[in-house]
């Protein structure tokens, strides 16, 4: 399937559009502008547009100095959910944690986001190794290793 996906890596003119995505997908969880800038700093965040159309984000946790596991996260908007984007942005993100020397790969999955769990498992995160309730939220988010 041929995408007109384009991914751009977060920068001022792109913050809000990652926030927008991320709440959008996690409400119970929402985060301020400040937090996704202080994100930029140590994680790599990239926003996705199918044309001019913002479609989705995503996160990589680079592994630590301790440890070659990243954390991959892909956020697709649920309008635009269906059509491959997000297995073209989750490829697209794998091949880059692995650049930064990843070894073994997760994903954090809001326990509430069936479709989000769908996603994952349906792409190999089918291995749960946690699961952790933020205080005062009633839904968990669950981390699934890539096997």
């Amino acid at each position: 399937m041929s995408h007109d996906l384009r991914i751009e890596a977060v920068d001022d003119a792109t913050l809000a559009d990652w926030q927008h995505v991320h709440n959008v997908i996690i409400p119970t969880a929402p985060l301020s502008l400040d937090e996704v800038r202080e994100r930029v700093t140590r994680n790599r965040l990239v926003v996705a547009y199918a044309g001019d159309v913002l479609v989705g984000n995503a996160t990589v946790r680079p592994p630590a100095d301790d440890t070659a596991t990243a954390t991959v996260i892909v956020r697709v908007l649920p309008e635009h959910r269906g059509r491959g984007l997000g297995t073209a942005l989750l490829e697209r993100e794998l091949a880059a944690a692995r650049e930064m020397g990843a070894r073994e790969l997760e994903t954090v999955v809001l326990a509430s986001n069936t479709d989000g769990l769908r996603f994952a498992r349906a792409h190999g995160f089918v291995d749960e190794i946690d699961r952790y309730l933020p205080e005062g939220d009633v839904h968990p988010f669950i981390t699934l290793r890539l096997v």
